[in-house]
């Protein structure tokens, strides 16, 4: 993740090495906590190829918050302007910035008096990915639940065909050669991560590391979603996966949510976790491969 600056006092703020949430509001929050008004003009760039956008174009009291994704028509498709304007409905800029997918505009000058309040605005601004990517995680659970009462009213062998096979599957492309898909069933919602291993160690790392995941599930964590890795395409999204996600180098993995983490109480914690996944997963791969690389060359072991 790093940003770029085409003003001094953007330059100056040195928050490349801060997690994205906390680098956007880093950026917003002396300007909504009664600081003198400046130029703004920075560029942030996200993981999965994501870009944010924070200027002031017409005047010092006014910021501009735009967001480029890349799958943001897969994300209008599955709900996401509604989640939008649901959480900034009075700051949306409607044309969004040329070149971006979404903008909202902020007016220092009509900002809520109350300080928690600003907070509370700056952290929804401050999260303006997580809740584009939440569409189609909460349509999956708004089918999730309809399919579940629908259930509820049959057997097993009596269900009809589209209650017992579930959902449709929900594919976004957030990464060139990657994707995410969910599917909502009656008993559970599907997450399956594709992801590409680009050398053969990735792999091994990785699958070291999603073993922990199963281990930890046995041990303590039984409420842990289950966790699957497999080279080939589950059988939920062989019909939804092109040529390039059956080529070497590509890995699935599945979690699976049930019920207990599909309440009301824990649907957004789910999504903000999960959405994370991929980022996770391979900090972890190539900080397994820095650390043995350490260790070999400590040791004098050769591959």
């Amino acid at each position: 993740m790093c940003s770029s600056s085409r003003s001094s006092k953007s330059a100056s703020l040195g928050t490349a090495s801060l997690p994205k949430p906390s680098l956007t509001r880093h950026t917003l929050t002396p300007h909504t906590n009664s600081a003198p008004p400046v130029s703004i003009d920075q560029i942030i760039s996200d993981f999965d190829g994501v870009t944010f956008h924070i200027s002031t174009p017409t005047t010092k009291s006014q910021i501009l918050l735009s967001l480029s994704v890349k799958c943001y028509a897969e994300l209008v498709t599955h709900g996401a302007e509604a989640i939008l304007e649901r959480e900034y409905g009075p700051y949306i800029s409607s044309p969004p910035e040329p070149g971006y997918d979404f903008s909202v505009l902020i007016d220092l000058e009509q900002l809520p008096a109350d300080v928690a309040e600003r907070a509370d605005l700056v952290s929804r601004l401050s999260l303006l990915k997580r809740n584009a990517m939440a569409a189609p995680f909460e349509s999956a659970f708004a089918e999730y639940e309809a399919l579940h009462a629908e259930a509820s009213k049959y057997t097993s062998e009596s269900a009809p065909a589209g209650v017992a096979e579930g959902g449709s599957v929900r594919a976004i492309h957030y990464r060139e050669e990657e994707a995410i898909y969910i599917k909502a069933s009656h008993d559970r919602v599907t997450v399956i991560f594709s992801t590409v291993f680009r050398e053969e160690t990735d792999r091994v790392f990785g699958k070291v590391f999603l073993q922990e995941f199963v281990d930890a599930r046995r041990r303590a964590i039984q409420n842990a979603p289950q966790v699957l890795f497999r080279n080939d395409p589950p059988l939920e999204i062989q019909g939804e996966v092109g040529p390039k996600g059956k080529g070497e180098g590509v890995g699935y993995i599945t979690f699976v949510l049930f019920p207990r983490h599909l309440t009301p109480q824990r649907r957004q914690e789910v999504i903000s976790h999960i959405q994370t996944f991929r980022d996770y997963f391979h900090y972890h791969i190539k900080a397994s491969k820095v650390r043995w690389d350490r260790v070999r060359t400590d040791y004098g072991v050769r591959s």
